[in-house]
């Protein structure tokens, strides 16, 4: 046997492993909201979460949540995914174009450098391929996005992971909408700014999820407000259904707050919001060592 089969054969005997660890025990999502240069804040409860030691089996994103979420499904760590926010070409990627082209290309060159290591991938190709399937990730993802022309959610299973991601975040106003076939999609937070129902959709047993929100609408769920915003009360359900709800405190910061000390602090807050939910983390890690989805129990 050739070294290279040696390696292809462990790699996946490696892989059948993870699966039958997988399925012995129920599964867990992260879910990671919207917020434009709030997600720096996601950045931060990245690293306790990898801390806390607790295996994420999918994760689901809308707008910022999906760059992160979808970086974090291809391998990229919190370390690395902390790098770039604070670096001077990942924050003017923000701020220096309102078209969004120039984001694509660099979150193109991302995902193909990290695909092309993927055997499954094929060598150089990247996710040029429009029949891609989220699944086949590492940790598979979905994000969220919105279809204007028929103002409905649009759940991206498939295709180039870059331009479901640039979907995802394409804030109406700010960035022009992804056309995809007949759709033209535009930010997923415009309906489902934290998709836990996509996430148990997709078969989940527990929800981490990461809000940051600031302006929560606790007492706009009634009257005119219902009618003008159906999303609040699909948010407000998806709160709730949360096990690990993590809400970093934010206040005072805004989605445009794409300058490096304010990204910095952001970082900082997410990982104190991160570390605040270390007993409920370490608690969900004892349970899934069980093999109990007893959601009751968190």
């Amino acid at each position: 046997m050739t070294k290279k089969s040696t390696l292809l054969l462990l790699s996946l005997l490696l892989s059948l492993s993870l699966c039958a660890q997988t399925a012995s025990r129920p599964r867990v999502a992260l879910v990671l909201g919207g917020g434009g240069a709030k997600g720096a804040a996601t950045v931060g409860v990245l690293k306790a979460v990898e801390e806390s030691g607790v295996p994420i089996d999918m994760v689901v994103g809308t707008s910022i949540g999906s760059i992160v979420g979808g970086l974090y499904s291809l391998g990229y760590r919190s370390e690395q995914i902390d790098s770039m926010f604070r670096s001077q070409e990942w924050l003017e990627l923000f701020t220096g174009s309102l078209m969004g082209d120039s984001i694509v290309r660099t979150l193109r060159g991302m995902t193909a450098a990290a695909l092309s290591s993927m055997p499954q991938h094929g060598c150089g190709k990247g996710d040029q391929s429009d029949s891609l399937s989220f699944d086949s990730l590492p940790i598979p993802f979905r994000c969220v996005a919105v279809d204007m022309l028929r103002m409905r959610e649009v759940v991206l299973s498939s295709g180039s992971l870059a331009e479901a991601m640039r979907a995802s975040m394409a804030i109406p106003l700010v960035f022009k909408p992804v056309k995809m076939g007949s759709m033209r999609l535009v930010d997923g937070g415009v309906l489902n700014n934290l998709p836990v129902d996509v996430a148990r959709d997709m078969g989940a047993d527990f929800v981490i999820a990461v809000d940051l929100t600031v302006n929560k609408h606790e007492n706009g769920l009634s009257g005119l407000n219902a009618l003008l915003r159906p999303d609040l009360k699909k948010y407000g359900q998806n709160c709730e259904d949360a096990d690990v709800y993590i809400n970093p405190d934010l206040k005072g910061y805004g989605a445009q707050d794409f300058m490096p000390r304010k990204i910095a602090e952001m970082i900082a807050i997410g990982e104190k919001a991160g570390h605040h939910a270390q007993k409920d983390l370490k608690k969900l890690k004892k349970q899934l060592a069980k093999g109990k989805n007893e959601r009751k129990n968190l």
